[in-house]
């Protein structure tokens, strides 16, 4: 039967009978192109980026905390250790360069650590957030989940931010106002935007692609910010009467204060890192919990048996070592190799501030480098090992199939931090000390930086 016989016969029937019988007809052919049309929008949908409002409010939420952490959590633990009339130059000090490097963030940081480059350091796509709106987008570690880079820029520039402020305890007491910020801006600048890009900027950046593992910032950090420290110790100069008479701190409780708030706003910090709010993030908060609470302990433990007494101070740096150990750590260890993590730095960092500090011949004034730099590096180094599952972890880094290989590739990236940082902070300590000055006048360091610097007192006598 022709098309023209059907066609004859329908009209015959009703007018409407040769669009009926064409529809039949193409119904095949509809069917196919509708379900193609089909496929097509769901392949759109699954490529476009899903934007999660509950990853929104964590990542929101941890940036907070990683403030919280520096302001005022870092600022009261140092102003604790410090001398009375040295207590607001310190907390001023963590103030001005977290504000500091904050702005220089947004300004060009962020730009030369997450916009493309090569990989040692990014471009300048980004500069002044150029091209960053409402509508763009950061990856995650999830395929086709994606925060607002708005986010992202913030949560990363608290980061940036704590790492300046960590350095000023080192040089604590005795160094000019005008030389801390300058420094702060040249180190941030030519030394922490390097590294965080080289761990941090996917595959294209160095180590990244050497599968060095830095969940948080071992290296980033507080390696980074370890090194600098005890290069701007040397740099500044012992205080007056350093080693021949008490220099107490004048305040513990702030000390206690500071490390408490420290330890919350540290889970912003770790599991905030995660980026996401899953199963990843509720790891690094575990993690972060028992390996900060085995230092705390352990810390205690080896002061009482040397010492005869656990002492306040010493279980509020222990905090402190967990925290920095575990850092690179919490997203790929398991929950018990975390504990170890955190006991064995925390034992290590006593001796880190005192055998170690003596070797050294440094007035690192608050142990920058004996809990930071050293649990730092003891923290890198056994994230290589317990990350294996054979040891409880989730995984080593991408290329890596042994322990003792990943160590290697934690050595390397403990390794780079330790020249770059060391190397940088010579540089732009050189520069400051002929730009400003480092120190400030010996009857001013005596009188107290409190009144000298700022023009206040802490405390009315």
């Amino acid at each position: 039967m022709t098309y023209t016989t059907i066609e004859s016969r329908s009209r015959e029937r009703s007018p409407h009978a040769s669009a009926r019988a064409w529809a039949l007809a193409a119904a095949p052919a509809l069917a196919l192109l509708a379900a193609g049309a089909a496929r097509a929008q769901d392949a759109a949908a699954a490529a476009a980026p899903v934007v999660d409002k509950g990853d929104v409010a964590w990542m929101l939420t941890s940036t907070l905390l990683v403030l919280l952490m520096t302001v005022p959590g870092l600022a009261l633990f140092y102003g604790g250790l410090v001398r009375s009339k040295n207590v607001l130059s310190v907390l001023m000090q963590v103030l001005a360069v977290f504000s500091l490097i904050v702005l220089l963030w947004v300004s060009y940081g962020y730009s030369l650590a997450f916009a493309g480059g090569n990989a040692w350091i990014g471009s300048l796509d980004k500069l002044f957030l150029k091209g960053v709106n409402k509508d763009t987008l950061a990856a995650t570690f999830s395929a086709g989940v994606s925060l607002p880079e708005y986010v992202f820029v913030a949560f990363q520039s608290t980061f940036a931010g704590i790492t300046g402020a960590l350095i000023v305890g080192a040089f604590a007491e005795r160094i000019k106002f005008s030389a801390v910020l300058l420094f702060a801006a040249l180190w941030f600048t030519f030394a922490y935007l390097p590294i965080a890009h080289m761990v941090w900027y996917g595959p294209d950046g160095f180590l990244f692609a050497k599968g060095a593992i830095d969940f948080a910032g071992g290296t980033v950090v507080h390696i980074n910010a370890g090194v600098a420290g005890l290069v701007g110790a040397y740099f500044v100069g012992k205080r007056i009467g350093y080693g021949r008479e008490a220099i107490k701190p004048h305040n513990v409780a702030y000390t206690m204060i500071g490390a408490s708030l420290l330890w919350v706003g540290w889970f912003g910090f770790n599991a905030g890192s995660n980026l996401e709010a899953t199963a990843g993030a509720a790891l690094a908060f575990l993690n972060t919990l028992l390996a900060t609470a085995a230092a705390a302990l352990a810390w205690s433990l080896v002061e009482a048996v040397i010492k005869g007494k656990p002492s306040m101070l010493g279980g509020a740096s222990g905090v402190v070592a967990g925290l920095v150990a575990v850092t690179p750590a919490c997203g790929t260890v398991g929950p018990f190799g975390a504990i170890a993590i955190g006991a064995i730095a925390g034992a290590a960092c006593v001796w880190g501030v005192h055998g170690l500090k003596r070797l050294l011949r440094a007035d690192d004034a608050l142990d920058v480098f004996g809990v930071h730099g050293l649990g730092g590096i003891i923290g890198a180094l056994l994230t290589g090992v317990f990350s294996s599952p054979a040891m409880g972890g989730f995984g080593l880094g991408a290329g890596n199939d042994s322990i003792l290989e990943q160590v290697g590739v934690q050595a390397l990236s403990v390794g780079i931090t330790v020249v770059w940082s060391g190397l940088v902070s010579v540089l732009a300590f050189v520069v400051v000390k002929a730009v400003v000055g480092l120190r400030v006048a010996e009857e001013a360091e005596r009188e107290g930086l409190d009144i000298t610097s700022h023009g206040e007192s802490a405390y009315e006598s």
